[in-house]
């Protein structure tokens, strides 16, 4: 069947995959010109002496390099502010981050910051920032935000008790340095709540309203390396195949998000992250199976391609042998085989009960009431749901009541 295309727009960095990437790091930055570099990173990083390894690399090549480590998960406004003036006190040229989403996130906010000179919490909304900020060169040390290569930049408002989303190319970064080695430092609650957010994205973008050919094939990989590897890197962070496939399925993930856009999961979990101060992929983690029961309906033919991936990874070739396909669990098994036996495009059921499974035994909480959620705080959240800029690509258009209600059902 041919596909009937109408012009689109797919924009991506320059990108390295592969074992010791990072390590060009000083090569990337000399070949914009610049001398003096501000590096972001956290605190956590520097226990892991990979902070240390790219100052030194980067000495070791004549660069004057400051660091910048004051970035708390979910990162506030306040620290953007404060890595801005640091850009500036230092007279930096060029901008290196280190560190998931929250660094990366960050390093793109007081890169904004420091060539608009206005306030970060202007830059809420789709395509609000003016002008490109300096060079950024990202290294991920997580598998499954994809800041490295998206256009998004989610920063926590302090004041309101959210998280604004930026959303504009000129948050896509120069280079990204995307190098699985550093992963397998990743405890493994960090690996399930981040693996979770890349499968999330990759659902989001296949079923979103800006979908399109390319980020289905993006999304579907995604899915499938997510069924294949999570439970694996989670159960034992130094096994280089599984970080190696969740690196894929994170960068593929991100590809298809920064074009296709996100949707109802996003949508809710950005007040939830302000609110409770919870890591993103846990978020998104909780909010994922309700959020696509209540899309299904209006988008069945993409959630079937879905499960359909997400059963093919479960029980992946190679895997199963090793007595690991679905993560052990043979109830999951069976409803995966069941799924890729049926020459009918799985139901609701069939979906919820296959991410169930993934989700189960994983590190991570049962539901938003265990991670802190009250009932109380569900009306204000669904009130700052409804404004964020996610809800726009949605297959569904939910109103205030229904956003509400999915809070509640996920408790």
């Amino acid at each position: 069947m041919i596909v009937e295309l109408s012009p689109r727009k797919f924009a991506v960095p320059e990108f390295v995959l592969g074992s010791g990437a990072s390590g060009l790091l000083p090569g990337y930055i000399t070949r914009f010109g610049s001398k003096r570099v501000l590096l972001v990173s956290d605190e956590g990083l520097v226990k892991t002496g990979l902070v240390d390894r790219l100052v030194a690399s980067m000495r070791g090549e004549g660069l004057i390099v400051e660091v910048y480590t004051g970035i708390s998960p979910n990162p506030r406004s306040a620290e953007v502010r404060n890595g801005a003036a640091v850009y500036e006190e230092k007279g930096c040229e060029v901008i290196a981050a280190a560190g998931g989403g929250s660094v990366m996130d960050a390093a793109k906010g007081i890169g904004f910051m420091a060539t608009n000179k206005r306030d970060i919490l202007s830059f809420e909304g789709i395509d609000e920032v003016e002008l490109p900020g300096p060079p950024l060169i990202c290294i991920p040390t997580t598998s499954g935000t994809a800041a490295d290569i998206s256009q998004f930049a989610v920063i926590n408002d302090t004041d309101r008790r959210t998280k604004i989303a930026i959303v504009s190319k000129k948050a896509i970064p120069d280079v990204a340095l995307i190098d699985p080695d550093v992963t397998v430092t990743m405890s493994p609650e960090l690996t399930a709540a981040t693996g979770m957010d890349a499968l999330t994205h990759a659902f989001e973008a296949h079923v979103s309203r800006a979908a399109s050919p390319v980020c289905a094939v993006q999304a579907l990989k995604a899915v499938s390396l997510c069924g294949q590897y999570l439970k694996r890197a989670v159960r034992d962070g130094k096994d280089q195949e599984a970080r190696n496939g969740m690196t894929m399925a994170s960068l593929f993930a991100g590809m298809a998000f920064s074009n296709a856009g996100l949707g109802a999961v996003h949508a809710l979990a950005h007040p939830l992250g302000g609110q409770l101060d919870l890591p993103h992929g846990i978020c998104n983690a909780l909010l994922l199976e309700q959020v696509c029961a209540y899309n299904y309906p209006d988008a069945p033919a993409g959630y079937g391609e879905l499960a359909r991936s997400l059963a093919e990874g479960l029980c992946a070739d190679g895997f199963c042998a090793q007595g690991l396909c679905a993560g052990g669990d043979e109830n999951v098994k069976r409803e995966a085989e069941s799924v890729l036996r049926s020459k009918e495009s799985p139901d609701a059921d069939a979906l919820l009960g296959l991410l169930a499974g993934l989700r189960s035994g994983l590190p991570l909480p049962k539901g938003l009431g265990e991670a802190g959620l009250s009932s109380e705080h569900i009306p204000e959240l669904a009130r700052k749901a409804w404004m964020d800029a996610c809800l726009v690509t949605n297959p569904r258009k939910p109103d205030g009541k229904d956003l509400e209600a999915l809070y509640a059902r996920s408790l």
